[in-house]
């Protein structure tokens, strides 16, 4: 089958709830006359879909959200002449997924028993069994994973035979337990009443203020201890994110079953998200393995492209590592992460130097990409080590703090920097003048250009909304929601006017084409990006002393 229609015009980024509160008001949006000729395509991430966690990145399944969006908006937006982007995950699924339910309901029965990793069976032989119940890999079998939290990545999943077995799972869990109901603990642990409904209060009142189960004294009902914790682990709930096992053919069907779904909804490219994790080997990286990495995604790639699909893998890693290169030479559209850190730096010294350097890069070694200024996540700086110096990577950093920012750092390292949660517009200091210069140095990059819904509303840093997330909510700085009169009020700002118009000029121009010739020039402050083909030529002129553009056109 033929790749399905998708243009080098601009791609909108948003939730189907950032503005007004489902997706069918996003449309409404994109029907009014502002909004005409600025799109052509719309990355709707993935709670979208039937989801539970991280705001979309746990699917249960790829059913759409019956709250959040209708099918019909999908068909609206195809009408709109707007293609799609869509998510699929490959490394992880939710607990409350059928299958992952189906293990819980019926252990080693379950049809899906090794649809998931089974930790012990994945180290066996190749560490010493805990006291845990789960093994400890030698430290010379770990020695150069890379695991997202402290600890191992484990949940320990009670079996209808009251045994716990350990899941590989990289990302998110919580293990929930639940209230006593007197009358169950006397339904099936044959206690009385009374001492039921006395054993529950003290410990409900425990879980409710969200103590451990050590923390639970029964006191004078001390003999029902054992009783009464195996009762409150044989009910516990999950919550999480649980990697798949890429070897069960099961998931093999599953991946062929989700890429025709998404196929269904008349998806142009599909992100693969967190892709780099799915590939395991004893001993081997559990993050970007070598063969297992690209292996996978051939193999992905196969039945992808039986429904006309172009995948984009998303991962983070520096400049340096040349990962963005690995994918690029195999064919793959990669995502630019160095644009948005690139950009600022330029403001800041007032230079565009690194800029011309990267944009030089990408059209020599011809490699596809999509760019992008804000998105969902934070502002990357992992990836800029290798390409900025250290200490310009720093004064960066200490420029977005210095404005409201949040600096990321894995596993809480400070010396290990990752991204800072900012929206664009208050990293460029809440400048309209900045934001209209970043968006037209993003249009005038070669690439497809990918359009974060708040920048272009130029939202400023949430801190309520960082507050009612609590710890770890850092990311809602920049993901606020918008009413349909609150959106409709910000296109009457200046800078969101010129920011659509921005966007027209690159869907409209017959000169932004794949056959253009693209050539970058730079005299430190002084920026020209000029693309041509025969149709004619255009050019954008950025002087970052006077923080000023001008673009000329000629077709």
């Amino acid at each position: 089958m033929s790749r399905k229609k998708m243009s080098l015009g601009t791609l909108l980024n948003a939730y189907p709830d950032s503005v007004g509160g489902r997706l069918e008001d996003i449309v409404s949006l994109l029907k009014r006359k502002e909004f005409k000729d600025t799109f052509r395509s719309f990355y709707i991430l993935p709670s979208v879909f039937n989801t539970d966690l991280d705001r979309g990145f746990s699917l249960i399944d790829y059913e759409i959200s019956e709250t959040l969006a209708d099918p019909k908006d999908i068909e609206d937006l195809h009408d709109l002449n707007i293609d799609l982007m869509m998510d699929f995950i490959l490394n992880h699924i939710s607990v409350l997924s059928k299958q992952f339910q189906d293990i819980i309901k019926n252990g080693d029965e379950s049809k899906y028993r090794d649809f998931f990793i089974d930790w012990n069976k994945f180290w066996e032989g190749c560490g010493e069994m805990s006291e845990g119940g789960y093994i400890q890999p030698d430290e010379k079998y770990i020695k150069d994973m890379f695991f997202r939290k402290a600890g191992l990545p484990i949940l320990m999943v009670r079996f209808p035979d009251g045994r716990d077995v350990p899941y590989w799972n990289t990302f998110y869990q919580e293990v929930i337990y639940n209230p006593i109901d007197p009358l169950a603990l006397v339904k099936e642990q044959g206690l009385q009443y009374e001492t039921a409904v006395a054993i529950s209060k003290i410990v409900n009142k425990v879980l409710e203020e969200k103590k451990s189960l050590a923390e639970i004294d029964l006191g004078r009902w001390a003999k029902y201890d054992t009783v009464v914790k195996d009762y409150l682990n044989a009910h516990r709930s999950y919550l999480g994110q649980m990697d798949l096992n890429i070897k069960s053919p099961l998931v093999w069907d599953y991946y062929r079953d989700t890429l025709k779904k998404l196929s269904d909804y008349g998806v142009a490219i599909v992100r693969l998200d967190a892709f780099a994790y799915a590939p395991k080997e004893v001993g081997e990286r559990n993050f970007l393995n070598d063969p297992g990495t690209w292996d996978l995604l051939g193999k992905i790639e196969e039945i992808a492209s039986q429904y006309g699909l172009t995948l984009l893998p998303e991962i983070h890693a520096s400049y340096g590592e040349k990962t963005y290169k690995l994918l690029a030479d195999k064919g793959y559209m990669v995502y630019d992460f160095f644009l948005p850190g690139l950009m600022i730096d330029a403001f800041l010294r007032r230079n565009g130097t690194y800029l011309k350097k990267w944009a030089d890069e990408i059209i020599n070694e011809n490699i596809k990409t999509v760019n992008m200024l804000g998105c969902h996540d934070g502002i990357p700086l992992l990836d800029l080590k290798g390409l900025l110096p250290e200490e310009d990577i720093q004064n960066l950093i200490d420029a977005v703090v210095a404005r409201g920012g949040y600096v990321k750092d894995l596993h809480g390292a400070k010396n290990v920097y990752y991204q800072v949660n900012a929206t664009y517009y208050s990293a460029l200091g809440e400048s309209d003048q900045r934001m209209l210069m970043a968006r037209a140095i993003q249009l005038f990059m070669p690439g497809k250009p990918q359009i974060w819904y708040l920048d272009l509303f130029a939202g400023k840093n949430d801190y309520e909304a960082m507050a009612r997330a609590g710890v770890g909510g850092h990311k809602e700085i920049n993901r606020s929601n918008l009413s349909l009169s609150q959106a409709e009020e910000l296109l009457k700002k200046d800078v969101v006017a010129k920011q659509l118009e921005l966007l027209r000029l690159r869907n409209t121009c017959p000169v932004f084409s794949e056959d253009a010739d693209i050539s970058v020039e730079c005299n430190e402050s002084l920026l020209e990006i000029s693309w041509n083909n025969a149709k004619g030529s255009i050019k954008l002129e950025v002087d970052f002393n006077k923080e000023t553009y001008n673009i000329i056109e000629n077709y």
